[in-house]
């Protein structure tokens, strides 16, 4: 029937431009859906870049961090070792140290291979012989440490009474000797407070430090006045033999270590929160290309449906008017086939 062979071509009509329309939605939503993945492939590939630039600092770091533990460990026994020959050599070095420049230059010398046995390098973890910016003073060394902050340290220390102690076979002598070389000791704490070595304008830590060049004589000290410890203490004034200060120095550089690990997790939690916000802007945009999707196919439902059953109507009341007026199908086609010559023929005349 022409009423069935329209409808059904209708019908193709409407399900062909159906298909295009949710083709080109499809097509639409998928290059919006490709543009978003490349875009969020090269923010994630960037941010895994930066991921690994990261994790291989935080592995060199934790590397550097077991070696030097080793590090640490065995030039402890290592120090050990070579205060035990210092206390036998000692002795031998008395002539030596009479001279008041050469005992300034043994505790230098002395210092220095403490701070090289530590790892410290000149200019990047100490500066030596340095005039400060604000106050006076020149500390023999000065410990940078994290924050700009500062700690000063002296390594001239009174030794000539000692050496006589020890030369002295009268012990009268000896024992004043031995009550001048301790004054000698508190004289030398009072200085070190009195030259800006501990200074907030400077940004230094709240103490200062001043080297003994032997174990033997710091032990010398603590046996003959435990009072001289106390009052250091007081002036805050720490007086170090080489042991305690490699010990003390060991315990600064870890510090700064940790310091420098603590300022990478807070890279790593920055790159993670960067992350986190491009995460949530593509779930943002999977969630729209969804909706998209689901009204298309709403649409194509629509069509397909509600608005063929609507033009159904009219052509079925077509078609029962063509039954009871007595036209034939094939006499309506005729009919229309002629009006669509006659269209085509006045149209060409008219170009």
């Amino acid at each position: 029937m022409l009423s069935q062979e329209v409808l059904r071509k209708n019908s193709e009509e409407f399900l062909k431009l159906a298909n295009q329309t949710l083709a080109t939605q499809a097509q639409v939503g998928v290059g919006e859906l490709e543009s978003k993945r490349k875009l969020i492939d090269q923010t994630l590939q960037v941010i895994k870049t930066d991921l690994n630039k990261v994790e291989k600092l935080v592995n060199d770091t934790e590397i550097k961090r077991e070696k030097t533990f080793t590090e640490v460990s065995t030039n402890l026994k290592n120090t050990a070792e070579q205060t035990g020959k210092l206390q036998v050599t000692t002795n031998k070095l008395q002539a030596a140290l009479a001279n008041t420049q050469i005992r300034g230059q043994w505790g230098e010398r002395m210092a220095e291979d403490i701070l090289q046995d530590i790892g410290f390098e000149e200019g990047i973890n100490y500066l030596k012989q340095k005039v400060q910016d604000v106050a006076t003073g020149r500390p023999d060394y000065c410990f940078l440490l994290p924050q700009g902050l500062k700690l000063n340290m002296d390594v001239k220390f009174p030794l000539a009474n000692y050496l006589k102690y020890f030369e002295e076979e009268n012990e009268t002598l000896k024992d004043g000797y031995k009550k001048q070389f301790l004054k000698d000791a508190k004289q030398r704490i009072k200085e070190v407070t009195t030259r800006d070595y501990i200074n907030p304008a400077e940004k230094t830590l709240d103490y200062a430090l001043v080297f003994v060049p032997s174990e033997q004589v710091y032990c010398f000290i603590h046996e003959n006045d435990k009072d001289i410890m106390e009052e250091a203490l007081k002036n805050k004034v720490v007086l170090c033999s080489p042991l305690t200060l490699f010990a003390m120095l060991a315990v600064i550089r870890q510090a700064v270590d940790n310091f420098k690990l603590q300022k990478t997790s807070a890279e790593i939690l920055s790159l993670f929160g960067a992350f986190y916000k491009q995460w949530k802007d593509y779930n943002k945009c999977m969630e729209n290309m969804g909706k998209k999707i689901d009204q298309a196919q709403e649409e194509y439902k629509t069509l397909s449906t509600t608005r063929s059953k609507i033009l159904e109507r009219p052509l079925k009341q077509i078609d029962d008017l063509r039954r009871q007026t007595g036209i034939t199908e094939a006499s309506l086609i005729e009919d229309i086939d002629g009006v669509e010559t006659k269209s085509v023929g006045i149209v060409e005349k008219t170009s």
